[in-house]
């Protein structure tokens, strides 16, 4: 039997994202959300959804482009640390030893020492409630060549990302692989 727990802003997981973007005096800027994920395949775009309290949400508007940086594992502590303070108070490229490069195809940072970034322009903002949604084209993907795969794709296995817990308010390593997507769930799959 399922119990009810109400509405409430939970799904598990959730991504960690590091937020890359540049104030209005241009100074680079980073924060972490878990409210986001893919949100079309053509054109390739990318959601965020910040509430307009956060230092971040006025960059974003200012310069309607953002960056999407996937940290590793070995970067949790950086990550949480990137969610708790506000880029008013400090320059979180500094206090974290992380190097932001200029983004190539956007007006946005990325952090060098994460394997993984997008570089997005904003298409849409929706204004849900809380939180404003950012739909961000995605305009390139940079990958440090140690992450990808024989495909010339990420391995996520090299990206080594984490997950947020959002019910319990905890960040996990990814498990064991289960199985081939579009192939494991095939009616012949199932048979055997």
């Amino acid at each position: 039997m399922k119990k009810s727990l109400g509405p409430r802003a939970i799904i598990q997981p959730n991504p960690v994202l590091i937020v890359g973007s540049y104030d209005e005096n241009n100074r680079a800027n980073i924060m972490t959300a878990a409210w986001g994920g893919i949100c079309c395949s053509k054109p390739p775009c990318v959601t965020i959804s910040l509430r307009k309290a956060t230092y971040s949400y006025g960059c974003i508007q200012h310069h309607r482009a953002y960056t999407i940086n996937i940290p590793s594992s070995a970067h949790v502590k950086a990550a949480d640390y990137a969610g708790v303070y506000s880029g008013r108070d400090e320059n979180k490229f500094d206090a974290l030893g992380l190097t932001p490069v200029k983004g190539e195809f956007v007006q946005a940072p990325y952090v060098k020492e994460f394997p993984l970034v997008l570089e997005c322009e904003v298409l849409d903002v929706i204004e849900i409630g809380l939180h404003t949604q950012f739909i961000g084209e995605i305009k390139d993907i940079k990958a440090d060549e140690a992450v990808l795969a024989e495909n010339g794709l990420p391995d996520i296995t090299k990206v080594n990302p984490f997950i947020y817990d959002s019910a319990g308010k905890r960040y996990y390593e990814l498990g064991k692989f289960l199985g081939k997507a579009y192939s494991v769930g095939r009616k012949e799959g199932m048979l055997t």
